[in-house]
């Protein structure tokens, strides 16, 4: 058996203008993409260039999931400096954002300090992501683009002092929030790392980013129902449902079994949802083969749904 060997591939080779290669590669939704499964964000409403006074910010967007959620990215193909921390900084503050994303060659230690203290010294909503950019290759084969996280948010410490101090928590939010962080942490210790670096939180779904904007699936608890749901989430697009609608058959072929199909007359969203039964807060027995069963359909539809997304052209 021959084995290819990985090699890396200097990132300047790939881009050579940070703004004008890179950050305008990166905002393109296939290769923000890449970035969003690394970090489990699903991005839209994506902008370059916004200007935040005099200076302009490379890339700015919303979060998919929460459309009130703003996005930053700066770029730094070269070691990070306190220019560059000073400007997510001012660009967090002037767009009001909640996530920010600082891309870099290289991380000094000082500055992975720097930002592993705004993590630890903000509140809960505000994360601070520090990345390096990597490429590799095998042989001849094209090179690929690898974001390797170098800090992120303690969202464990931060989730659960903001639980401890709200008196008002019920018992369904911390029942999903056990459920989520066992859910996470059963994904990252098998084969199945679709829920990579997520973070658990007291909301009934959470999302997977399937490549493009206009839709992507979430993984909704339903106590009352006693079912997990598996939706394929389009906020706003009934011609990209009734594509899929047109070929309802073939999907539910490839499935294996049907699928709910629920489309809103009088609202912007669509849904098309697979349940799968035996949820109960109460008792969490079943739990391992809950969290199997899920993470192994959650694949599954997400492999079938992009091979229909790109069959209709959506993709």
């Amino acid at each position: 058996m021959n084995i290819g060997k990985l090699e890396a591939v200097p990132i300047r080779d790939l881009w050579e203008h940070e703004q004008y290669d890179f950050s305008v590669w990166l905002s393109k939704e296939e290769n923000l993409s890449i970035l969003g499964e690394e970090l489990g964000i699903s991005f839209t409403d994506i902008e370059t260039e916004r200007f935040v006074g005099s200076y302009r910010c490379d890339i700015v967007a919303k979060n998919d999931n929460n459309k009130d959620e703003t996005i930053i990215i700066e770029n730094q193909l070269e070691r990070s400096n306190h220019d560059h921390l000073g400007k997510i900084i001012t660009y967090a503050s002037g767009l009001n954002a909640t996530t920010i994303i600082w891309i870099v060659k290289e991380a000094r230690s000082e500055h992975k300090s720097a930002i592993e203290w705004l993590n630890n010294n903000t509140i809960s909503i505000i994360n601070f992501f520090l990345i390096e950019l990597k490429a590799y290759r095998i042989g001849n084969s094209l090179p690929a683009p690898k974001f390797e996280l170098i800090e992120g948010p303690n969202n464990f410490t931060k989730n659960t002092t903001a639980m401890t101090e709200n008196k008002k928590s019920n018992r369904s939010k911390a029942a999903r929030y056990d459920f989520w962080t066992r859910l996470i942490e059963y994904s990252n210790n098998c084969e199945n790392s679709i829920l990579k670096n997520r973070n658990a939180n007291t909301e009934d779904w959470m999302s997977i980013p399937i490549g493009i904007s206009k839709a992507h699936i979430e993984i909704k608890l339903n106590d009352r129902g006693h079912c997990i749901r598996i939706v394929l989430y389009i906020p706003d697009d009934k011609a990209l449902y009734h594509s899929f609608e047109n070929l309802k058959k073939d999907i539910e072929n490839d499935a294996g079994h049907t699928l709910e199909w629920r489309n809103f007359d009088r609202l912007k969203k669509s849904e098309i949802i697979y349940k799968i039964p035996g949820l109960d807060f109460d008792d969490d027995s079943n739990y391992d083969s809950l969290m199997r069963d899920t993470l192994d359909n959650v694949v599954r539809l997400r492999d079938i749904y992009i091979k229909y997304l790109k069959r209709t052209g959506n993709m």
